[in-house]
């Protein structure tokens, strides 16, 4: 039961330490992308350390898992691991990661329903605000609704479409709107939303781990980030900061207590004043040194078995 413990002890040190590094690392605002990339390496590292550790824990309380686990090692590698002295607490630490594990897919499937239903409610809603005229086609990508409050969301789907609100047409100016379109455009090419859902999945399922806590808080700011960069490569820095202001300024995002929009206007000053980017050495060194953080649980776990046939 060393491995298993060992394992469980590094998943529990990487899910305190990595939060609290990565809050310290003054270039997550600078290199969004990137970022994400870190994050979602620390969280794998997390949850293959328990994957590995419900394996191994699995092995050394059932006879039967062992064989498959360990049916094509040689018996030198199966003898470094010490199976045959199982401890009492195997099979429980194998069962609870195992619920533990079924508990996180059932959460990431309550999220996937749940934005499933709010898209199509808002296709409804869409439907009885808008409705197709005779002879329109359906393939249009923007709709445009009535409205006295500036808005605008993109509504995913076999068809998907940016809502614009009449309000927001006669704010925003100029290239604003497709600045607008390409910030939205963003967010689905990158595939944001199945971040949002893995990293709520993983926090409603187990508020009390720090890392998933924060993995979700800093997915929802990052992914606007990084849709910010997309959008201004393609329309400018200040057209987006602009469409961003006209967009949100009614709601008091940018007075004394911007509580509840607080990032919005460190997105805009980020807009105004960029940060210094890295260089593409430095970015491929930080992805390549991310990437390997959750291969050191698989070193880890294979370290008996090395040194075995060494």
């Amino acid at each position: 039961m060393m491995l298993p413990a060992a394992l469980l002890l590094l998943g529990a040190l990487t899910a305190v330490v990595a939060p609290r590094l990565l809050a310290r690392a003054d270039w997550a605002d600078h290199e969004p992308v990137l970022a994400l990339w870190v994050w979602q390496c620390a969280v794998a590292a997390v949850l293959v350390c328990c994957a590995l550790s419900m394996t191994l824990s699995a092995a050394v309380a059932w006879q039967a898992v062992r064989g498959h686990v360990f049916a094509p090692a040689p018996n030198t590698v199966v003898a470094a691991y010490t199976l045959g002295t199982a401890g009492p607490w195997a099979a429980t630490t194998a069962v609870a990661l195992a619920c533990g594990g079924m508990w996180s897919a059932a959460m990431l499937v309550r999220e996937v329903v749940r934005a499933r239903a709010r898209r199509r409610r808002r296709q409804g809603e869409l439907l009885v605000r808008a409705p197709l005229l005779p002879g329109e086609e359906p393939g249009s990508r923007l709709v445009v609704l009535e409205g006295e409050r500036p808005d605008a969301w993109w509504l995913a789907g076999a068809r998907p479409r940016l809502v614009v609100t009449t309000a927001a047409l006669r704010r925003l100016k100029g290239r604003q709107l497709d600045a607008l379109a390409a910030h939205e455009e963003g967010h689905a090419q990158a595939r944001h939303d199945w971040l949002l859902h893995c990293s709520a999945a993983l926090a409603g399922g187990f508020p009390q781990v720090p890392v998933f806590a924060a993995f979700r808080d800093e997915m929802h700011r990052l992914v606007e980030l990084a849709a910010d960069d997309m959008a201004s490569r393609r329309f400018g820095r200040l057209t987006t900061a602009l469409a961003l202001v006209e967009l949100n300024e009614d709601r008091g995002v940018f007075g004394p207590a911007p509580a509840p929009h607080a990032h919005l206007p460190r997105r805009v000053h980020r807009l105004l004043a960029p940060p210094v980017r890295f260089t593409a050495a430095r970015r491929l060194r930080l992805t390549a040194a991310a990437a390997l953080v959750p291969v050191v649980p698989v070193l880890v776990a294979f370290v008996p078995g090395l040194r075995a046939l060494g």
